[in-house]
C-alpha cells in the first residue's frame, strides 16, 4: 500500500482484537483499537481514522449505538462484524448506516478484501457521465450531478454515504432498466464472489427514504429500477 490507511478497530474480545489488528498490520494497515463503544466513539472523534470497523455486541454502547452516533457527524466508511449473522443484527447495522457486514470468524483474505472495497468507494473523486455526457441529471425532483457528486431533491442537498452515492449512481447510470441484486453486489460493493443481497436490499431502503420511496421501483423477483 503506497499510502496508510487508519482503521479504527473496536471490539471487546481481546483475542480477537489482538488477531485482526495483527493481521490487518500485516497487510499494511494502522490500526487504532477500543474494547468498547464509548472507548471507540471517544478514539472516533480524536479523528484521523479512514475506516472503523465494529463488533455488534460491545459492552456500554453497542456496535450498532456506536454506528448511529458516528453517522451524525460522519461518512466515513463502517464494517460491521457480527458473530451470529442473523437478520436482526445484518438489518440493525445497515440500518444504523454501516456499509457492510462480516460473520465472525472471517478470513482474513476475506475481510481484506471488505475493507479495500469499502475504501475504492469512498475514495473515488469522480463519476463518468451517467447519460449521453451529461453531467447533470434529473428525475423529477431529483437532481444528480455526477461531476460534483452531489444530489439533491426539491433543490436541498442529500446527504449520501459513498455507498448511498455510487448505488444511486448505478441506477442513474441506467433509468429503467431493472437492476439485480447480484449485479449490483458486483459493480457498487466491488464484490468478486456471492454476496448477500440483504446488503442491497438496507442500502436502497436508506436511499429510498433520502430520495423518495417512488423514486426506486422494486420489480420482484428480479430487483430495482430507477423511475424517471
Amino acid at each position: 500500500m503506497s499510502e496508510s490507511v487508519n482503521v479504527l478497530l473496536v471490539e471487546d474480545d481481546a483475542v480477537i482484537r489482538r488477531t485482526v489488528g495483527l493481521m490487518l498490520e500485516r497487510y499494511g494497515y494502522t490500526v487504532a483499537s477500543a474494547e468498547d463503544g464509548l472507548a471507540g466513539l471517544e478514539l472516533f472523534r480524536a479523528g484521523g481514522h479512514d475506516l472503523l470497523l465494529l463488533d455488534v455486541m460491545l459492552p456500554g454502547l453497542d456496535g450498532i449505538g456506536l454506528c448511529r452516533r458516528v453517522r451524525e457527524t460522519s461518512l466515513v466508511p463502517i464494517l460491521m462484524m457480527s458473530a451470529r449473522g442473523d437478520s436482526l443484527d445484518v438489518v440493525g447495522g445497515l440500518e444504523a448506516g454501516a456499509d457492510d457486514y462480516v460473520v465472525k470468524p472471517v478470513e482474513s483474505p476475506v475481510l481484506v478484501a471488505r475493507i479495500r472495497a469499502l475504501l475504492r468507494r469512498a475514495t473515488f473523486t469522480r463519476a463518468e457521465p451517467a447519460v449521453d455526457g451529461q453531467s447533470v441529471l434529473t428525475f423529477g425532483d431529483l437532481t444528480l450531478d455526477t461531476d460534483g457528486l452531489e444530489a439533491r431533491v426539491a433543490g436541498e442537498p442529500v446527504v449520501l454515504t459513498p455507498t448511498e452515492l455510487r448505488l444511486l449512481l448505478e441506477f442513474a447510470a441506467h433509468p429503467g432498466t431493472v437492476l439485480e441484486r447480484q449485479r449490483l453486489l458486483r459493480d457498487v460493493w466491488d464484490y468478486g464472489w456471492d454476496g448477500d443481497s440483504r446488503v442491497v436490499d438496507l442500502c436502497v431502503q436508506r436511499l429510498r427514504k433520502k430520495i423518495g420511496a417512488e423514486r426506486i421501483e422494486t420489480v420482484r423477483g428480479f430487483g430495482y429500477k430507477l423511475v424517471r
